[in-house]
Parts: structure tokens; sequence; C-alpha cells
């Protein structure tokens, strides 16, 4: 969609002369054509907005008409092909969106407490190896919990647009920079560089963030085509590693195997390999240097006139993900600040 133009004319719809019944109508015919411009903007087309509005192509297709004659505006391109916005319907779009999305999750949040028990669809997105892990086998007890509320989970490593993706709430990883969301820190994010014992029983570990490049990375690989760096925080300051990898996967958990495998090392989230440096299967190393900023977040657009459906997925998640034992326990992390090839006896869980 092409962005607005800075000397594009303000959009002021006419002014009624013909007294209360004709500002009656225009108001009518400018709040049905700003909802039917929306569906259309959203959707892409005509026919998927009306099926969104539970009308007809046709319908739609006069309001947003009324709406242009209106405003004196042409706010789309239309082809036999495609729809698309013009500059100034982009414009309107980006001024309208806000104050539309308000006014429907009032009525959202009005109609959960007139009917009762929270219910409806919600749309969310996660991370793709914290989404598989963690909040998917949450879904089920929430199912139960709450049977009249459907759930869409996306799985997908990419930044999330709420808006164009009508994406309820976002899990998100890491540091959160986006002022534009709610950002609720459900957990810590410690993120561990990772041996398997066989990988340590033949190249040792690395004693220093220096003595890394002599060894073999794993590295993971963005959506966006950007290797991730591996962090440090050595004398409080932080430190980048790109380490000289053989294999790099765009996926979380082909990192994990691949370290599991003894293929090499790498430097992973706590979620991923808490469970198998519980049982030794990983070897923690230079915990003393894993950067403590980064969390799990539960994010969202606004914390006014949240429906029902939002309040309680949120705290369910909040409460069942705290509830499980994701944190690395000092005795699995204590082999990594000595250097030592660990044992079976050691790498044994206790208790």
């Amino acid at each position: 969609m092409p962005p607005p133009l800075s000397d594009s004319p303000a959009i002021r719809p006419a002014i009624p002369a013909n007294g209360p019944d004709s500002l009656a109508d225009s108001f009518a015919t400018s709040y049905a054509g700003v909802m039917a411009f929306i569906a259309v903007a959203v959707e892409g087309n005509f026919a998927k907005a009306g099926d969104r509005l539970g009308i007809g192509r046709s319908a739609v297709s006069r309001s947003v008409q009324k709406l242009e004659d209106q405003l004196g505006i042409r706010l789309f391109v239309r082809t036999t092909r495609s729809t698309s916005l013009t500059a100034e319907g982009q414009r309107f779009y980006d001024e309208c969106h806000p104050g539309v999305g308000r006014i429907i999750r009032a009525l959202d949040d009005m109609r959960d407490l007139r009917e009762g028990p929270p219910s409806g669809q919600l749309r969310v997105c996660a991370t793709v190896g914290f989404g598989r892990k963690v909040v998917a086998p949450l879904l089920h007890g929430f199912r139960q919990a709450y049977p009249n509320i459907s759930v869409e989970l996306l799985l997908d490593d990419g930044p999330t647009d709420f808006t164009t993706d009508r994406v309820d709430v976002s899990f998100r990883n890491g540091r959160m920079e986006d002022s534009r969301v709610i950002a609720k820190k459900v957990i810590p994010m410690p993120m561990m560089l990772c041996a398997s014992p066989a990988y340590v029983a033949r190249h040792g570990l690395p004693d220093s963030v220096e003595a890394i490049a002599g060894h073999h990375g794993v590295n993971f690989l963005f959506a966006s085509g950007r290797v991730y760096e591996w962090e440090f925080k050595v004398g409080g300051q932080l430190r980048k590693v790109t380490p000289p990898a053989m294999l790099t996967f765009n996926d979380a958990d082909l990192v994990l195997q691949s370290v599991l495998d003894g293929h090499g090392i790498a430097q992973m989230a706590g979620y991923q390999v808490c469970d198998h440096l519980r049982a030794g299967s990983l070897v923690a190393c230079l915990p003393q240097y894993a950067p403590d900023d980064r969390g799990h977040y539960l994010c969202f657009l606004s914390r006014e006139h949240l429906p029902a459906r939002m309040r309680v997925f949120i705290d369910y998640m909040t409460d069942g993900i705290r509830a499980q034992d994701m944190q690395i326990s000092s005795s699995a992390t204590a082999l990594g600040m000595t250097g030592r090839v660990p044992d079976t006896t050691f790498l044994r869980p206790t208790g």
C-alpha cells in the first residue's frame, strides 16, 4: 500500500446544510461507510469484507462509494484483479482505524459483561520454539477451563503486525523496545551456551568468551536472514559474538538437536535447555557471562476495554507458564565455570 502523502488535502466530510435530519443521514452514511472502508482495507477486497461484515459485496461497495462521495476523495484504486488504498485512503485508514478498534473493543467488553462467561475467538501469535514447547501444551487446559473461547495459534519468528494480521495476543522473546504495545513480562529468558557431554569429551569447553572462536558453533538464522549473535555480559558490558559455524538453521529445535547430537556448541534460551541440563544430556558453559536482561513477554495493543476472553487468557497463560520449572539450576551450570570434562555421575539428575 502506498504511504500517505504529506501534501494530500485535508479529509473533511461535507457538513449538511438542511437541518438535523440531514445531519443524522450524514452520520449514518459516514458510520456505515467507515466500517465498510476499514473492512475492505483489512481484507484486501470487497467480497471478503462483505463476508466479515455479514452483508453482500454490493452493499459494501455502495457504502464505500457513498463515503467517497461524502468526502470528495477516492479511497481505493479498483481493478478487476486487485483493490488497493490510494495515498489519501491510506491516510484516512491510519486516522480511523485506532478509533474503530476502540469502539469494537468497547462493544465486545459490554457484550461479555451482558452475556456472562467469556466467549469468542482469540488469534494468538508466538515464536516457533516457545509456541511449540510452552504455549501450545497449555491451550488444552485453557480450552477446558473456557470452552466458549476458540483459539487460533500462529507460530512465526518474525515481528507481529497486530493490525494487519488481526492478532489479539502475541508472545515475544528477548528485549521489548516497541513502545506501541503493552508488554507484560512473564518470566526471565536466560541465554545459555551449551554443549553435549560427547562434544565436551572430544573438544573441551571454552574457558573465556575469546576461546569460543576455537569451537564449532551451531547458529540460528532469523526470518530476516540475519544470523543470531551470541551475547555475553562481561564486566557489566554487553559483548556480541558470531562464532564460526558449519551448521546454521532457521529452526530453534534443529539447533538444539544438533547440539544434543554433539555437532557443536550453541547459545540457546533457558526454556529449550533446562530439562536437558537437569538430565545431563547438555552441559552449560560460561554461565557467569550469561545476559540477564531478556524475558518472555505477553504483548497486546492496549489495556483499555480488554474483552473478557483476552483477560482470562492472559491470566491463565501467565500463571501456567510461571508454574513450569524452566529455571537453570546452579548444579547444572557449575561445570561450565570449571572447564572440566563431565563424568556420568555428575550429570545424573539429583533427587
